[in-house]
C-alpha cells in the first residue's frame, strides 16, 4: 500500500478545504466613493488654549439603554431622552489634514464624513480617497455629546454649534490642528467642544470645556458612538475577485475578555453592555475601523443599540461629572478613524489591535507579520519583501524540506522494484503491502518521510494568506511591472500560470505513484490549483511561487546527489 500518497493527497485536500473555506462564493457590487467636490481652502489654525483645571468630581450616573439614537439618562427623578434629529444640515465646517478630510456638522458637532487621504478608494483612481464615514448613499458616523441634568442633549434636540470658520486646515509645519465649536452663553455656562488634530494620526481627541460661571453645580455625562446602516462593506472585496467577506460589526473588551466581537445579526436579536474602568468600543469592518476609547481613569458602560429604523449603534456613556460654581473643567475621549495599523491600535488600548484579524492561527501569523515588516523597512516593497519572507521560511524548513526530498529521491530509485512486487502479487493486497514494508526497510525508505514536512508546512502557509488578507499595508502595495496591488489578483494570470508551471516541474522531480488513479490525480493538480490561485490575492501567489522555484532547486540537487551516489 503507498502510505506516502495517501498522506500526500489528503494533506493536500486539506490545504484545498481550508483554502476553500476562505473563498467565499460572492463578489460584492462595486461602490462608487463619494467625494468631497469643494477645494478645501488653507486657513488660519486657532490659537492653542488650555483649559484651567476645575473642581471635577465624578460620580456613577445612572444610564438606561434603550433603542434611542443617544442614551436615555435618569438622574434625581430625572429623564431625558435625546430624539434622532440629525437633519439635512447644510451648516457644515471642513477638516483636512495630512491624513484626513472631514465633514463635521455644527447640528450636535458630529463627524458625518471621514475621508482617508492616503488610502485611495480605487486603485485605478489615486487621486480620489478612500471614504469611511458618510451620511449620503450609506449612514455611518460618529457622534458624541453630553446628557443629563445640565447635557447639551436634551429632548429638545441637538445642540446647535458655532464655527468662527468654515474650513481649517493643518498648516505646513504645523504638528496641531484646534478646531473649536461653541454655544452661546446660558445661565452663565460656556460650553466649548474641541476637536484636537494631529499629524500623521488618525487618532482625533474630542473635548468638552466648560466654564461654569453660575452659581450652581454643572452635572452632565460624556456619550460617544458610532452609528451605522446594514449596507455592505465598501473594502471588503477590494476589487481582487476573491469574494472574500471579512467581519463586519461591533467589537469591544470587557473585564473577561480582551476582544470580543458582535456583528449585526447579534446586535438585531439583544442588546450588549458591559461596565469597566478604561476601555473602548469600534466598528470594524475590511482593512479600516472606528473607535471610540475614552480616557483610561475612569468607569464607562459600552453597550450596542439597533433603532426603530435599524441603525446600528456602539456606544460608550461615562460617569456624571461634577464641576463646581466658578470653576472650569472638561471632559474628554479619543475617537479613531484610519487603517487596521496593529502597531499603533496596540499603542492606543490594550486589545484593539486584535482587530486585525488572523484567525486561529494568530500566533504563527503575527511572527510573520513582524517579519514581512521588517524586511519591508529593509526594501521599501512588500512584493521583495514577501520574497525575502518566503526564503527565510524556506531556510526555516531546509532540513525538514531535505528529509522529504531524499525521501521522494529514494522511492524513485526504487519504483522498478515496486513496480515488480505489484506484477508479482496482483490480486493479493496484503502480501503487496508486507513486501513493500519489506523494500521500505532493506532500502532504509520512509513512506511518510515525504509527506511530513509537507504537513508541517501547511499552518505557514494559512496563517501567511490571512497575514496578506488582512494587512493594509499589502492594500493597493504595488510591487514591479503591471502589478498594482498585491492584495488583488493578477489581472494578467502570469503569476498563477507560472505558479502551475512550477507545480508540474515539482511533479515531474518526484516518482509517479504505481497506482493509475493516483497518477491522474497527481497530473490534474498543477491545473486544479492554478484555476483556485487565478483569483488569489498576487501577493500569496507570489509568495508560492518563489517557494515552488526554492523547492524545485533544493529537490533537484538532492534528486542528483543520490543518483551520482547510486551510480558509483
Amino acid at each position: 500500500m503507498d502510505f506516502q500518497r495517501i498522506i500526500l493527497i489528503g494533506a493536500i485536500a486539506v490545504v484545498t478545504m481550508l483554502l476553500l473555506q476562505e473563498w467565499v462564493p460572492f463578489k460584492e457590487q462595486q461602490r462608487t466613493e463619494q467625494t468631497i467636490t469643494s477645494d478645501i481652502t488653507t486657513n488660519e489654525v486657532m490659537e492653542n488654549s488650555s483649559a484651567i483645571p476645575g473642581n471635577i468630581t465624578p460620580s456613577a450616573g445612572q444610564i438606561s439603554e434603550t433603542s434611542s439614537d443617544v442614551p436615555v439618562v435618569v438622574s434625581a427623578s430625572k429623564e431625558v431622552m435625546v430624539e434622532n434629529n440629525i437633519a439635512n444640515s447644510q451648516n457644515i465646517i471642513e477638516v483636512k489634514t495630512d491624513v484626513l478630510k472631514l465633514n463635521i456638522d455644527l447640528l450636535g458637532g458630529d463627524i458625518i464624513y471621514a475621508a482617508l487621504i492616503k488610502h485611495f478608494a480605487d486603485i485605478d483612481t489615486p487621486d480620489i480617497p478612500f471614504t469611511l464615514l458618510e451620511n449620503n448613499k450609506r449612514l455611518y458616523i460618529a457622534q458624541s455629546g453630553l446628557v443629563g441634568p445640565n447635557g447639551t442633549d436634551t429632548n429638545k434636540g441637538r445642540p446647535n454649534f458655532n464655527s468662527e470658520q468654515k474650513s481649517y486646515q493643518l498648516e505646513e509645519g504645523a504638528d496641531e490642528l484646534i478646531v473649536d465649536l461653541t454655544l452661546p452663553s446660558e445661565n452663565n455656562i460656556l460650553i466649548t467642544k474641541r476637536y484636537r488634530f494631529h499629524r500623521e494620526d488618525y487618532l482625533v481627541s474630542i473635548e468638552y470645556l466648560i466654564n461654569n460661571q453660575s452659581e450652581e453645580n454643572w452635572k452632565a455625562v460624556l456619550y460617544g458612538q458610532i452609528k451605522r446602516d446594514n449596507s455592505q462593506d465598501p473594502a471588503a472585496d477590494s476589487g481582487n475577485g476573491m469574494g472574500m467577506q471579512p467581519f463586519l460589526g461591533v467589537a469591544t473588551s470587557t473585564s473577561e475578555e480582551r476582544f470580543l466581537k458582535i456583528d449585526f445579526e447579534e446586535m438585531a436579536e439583544d442588546n450588549f453592555s458591559t461596565t469597566r474602568t478604561g476601555g473602548w468600543i469600534a466598528m470594524l469592518q475590511h482593512y479600516f475601523l472606528t473607535a471610540w476609547i475614552p480616557e483610561d481613569n475612569q468607569q464607562y458602560t459600552y453597550s450596542t443599540v439597533v433603532t426603530s429604523a435599524k441603525q446600528n449603534i456602539a456606544r460608550f456613556t461615562g460617569s456624571e461629572v461634577v464641576i463646581a460654581p466658578g470653576t472650569q473643567g472638561s471632559i474628554k475621549a479619543g475617537f479613531y478613524v484610519g487603517p487596521k495599523d496593529q502597531y499603533r491600535l496596540e499603542e492606543l488600548a490594550e486589545g484593539l489591535d486584535l482587530s486585525v484579524d488572523y484567525g486561529w492561527l494568530w500566533w504563527i501569523a503575527q511572527p510573520l507579520f513582524a517579519l514581512l515588516t521588517f524586511f519591508h523597512n529593509l526594501t521599501s516593497n512588500w512584493g521583495w519583501s514577501i520574497i525575502l519572507l518566503t526564503i527565510a521560511v524556506k531556510a526555516a524548513f531546509f532540513y525538514p524540506s531535505a528529509i522529504s526530498y531524499r525521501s521522494m529521491a529514494k522511492m524513485r530509485q526504487i519504483q522498478p522494484k515496486m513496480l515488480s512486487i505489484k506484477e508479482l502479487h496482483p490480486d493479493d493486497k496484503q502480501k503487496q503491502s508486507q513486501e513493500m514494508m519489506a523494500l521500505y526497510k532493506k532500502e532504509g525508505v520512509n513512506p511518510l518521510g515525504g509527506c511530513l514536512p509537507i504537513v508541517i508546512q501547511m499552518p505557514v502557509f494559512i496563517a501567511l494568506y490571512w497575514v496578506l488578507l488582512e494587512g493594509v499595508e499589502l492594500r493597493h502595495a504595488p510591487f514591479i511591472g503591471y502589478i498594482k496591488d498585491l492584495s488583488a489578483m493578477d489581472p494578467y494570470f502570469f503569476l498563477p500560470l507560472v505558479m502551475g508551471a512550477s507545480m508540474f516541474i515539482q511533479q515531474k522531480l518526484n516518482p509517479p505513484p504505481p497506482d493509475p488513479m493516483q497518477a491522474k490525480v497527481m497530473q490534474w493538480l498543477p491545473v486544479i490549483f492554478t484555476f483556485f490561485f487565478l483569483w488569489f490575492p498576487a501577493g500569496l501567489v507570489l509568495y508560492w511561487v518563489v517557494n515552488n522555484i526554492l523547492s524545485i532547486i533544493q529537490q533537484y540537487i538532492i534528486t542528483r546527489q543520490i543518483e551520482k551516489a547510486s551510480e558509483s
